[in-house]
């Protein structure tokens, strides 16, 4: 069976948490002794899942990273799921669906840190195409803060398809676009919405764009041209949050 090393107290505990992930041992630092640790040993404990003891070198050679906290888990891979895993659902609020598709996001510092938001405004799912995007790795969980345990993640072979497929289910889809004439905050984000979120470097790609049913912009003051991918994906997903919430 496959396995991943998640790695950090919060991506090991958050998933622990969210249960969608097989758990085969728990690794902590001989000489490492806090209540959160404590917590996450007790968890796992509960769940009948072997915890060992080693030195805090193993756990660095383990884990591939200076990042770990003195802790790390052997698991399963990450659960992705079926877009209509997504789409078929409930959304998660009267409004309808709040998705959010990503194209040339390749950090896997910016995913982890879009889905983390994500999370926090109530995101439905989050879309991205198997080439052209960062995999959610164990590094993405860390830099989510171990959110992305708790998302609903889908990768698909072809977003243009897939923006297809969601206008059949009645969503608007809304693209960034940093020269777009559209401000966020005259979009109407109230009703079910799919938000296409591009990379710092080419943004939307022109196919994807072509099929966005509008394209909104950030107002800016300044000489800086444009935000940072996972800053302006905040941005707009909190201006959809408080016009959903508000509704």
């Amino acid at each position: 069976m496959k396995t991943e090393i998640l790695y950090g107290i919060h991506p090991v505990f958050e998933a622990l948490k969210a249960d969608r992930r097989d758990f085969f041992e728990l690794y902590i630092a001989k000489d490492k002794t806090s209540k959160r640790l404590g917590g996450i040993i007790a968890l796992a404990e509960s769940k009948r899942i072997p915890v060992r003891r080693i030195k805090y070198a193993q756990i660095k050679s383990i884990a591939g990273s200076d990042l770990h906290q003195g802790i790390a888990a052997s698991a399963s891979p990450y659960p992705l799921v079926e877009l209509n895993d997504i789409v078929d659902r409930p959304g998660l609020n009267d409004n309808g669906h709040f998705l959010l598709l990503l194209d040339n996001i390749l950090d896997p510092h910016n995913l982890g840190a879009i889905i983390r938001t994500g999370l926090c405004v109530g995101i439905d799912g989050v879309i991205i195409p198997k080439d052209r995007s960062a995999p959610p790795t164990p590094a993405v969980s860390r830099t989510s803060a171990g959110a992305l345990e708790h998302i609903f993640l889908s990768r698909v072979t072809n977003l243009v398809n897939t923006i297809k497929a969601l206008k059949k289910k009645k969503l608007w889809i809304a693209g960034m676009d940093r020269v777009a004439k559209k401000s966020v905050f005259s979009c109407d984000f109230s009703d079910s919405m799919a938000i296409v979120i591009g990379g710092e470097e080419k943004g939307i790609r022109p196919l994807v764009k072509k099929h966005c049913d509008l394209l909104i912009s950030i107002p800016q003051k300044g000489q800086v041209n444009s935000l940072n991918a996972s800053v302006a994906s905040a941005v707009v997903m909190y201006e959809a949050f408080r016009q959903r919430v508000s509704k």
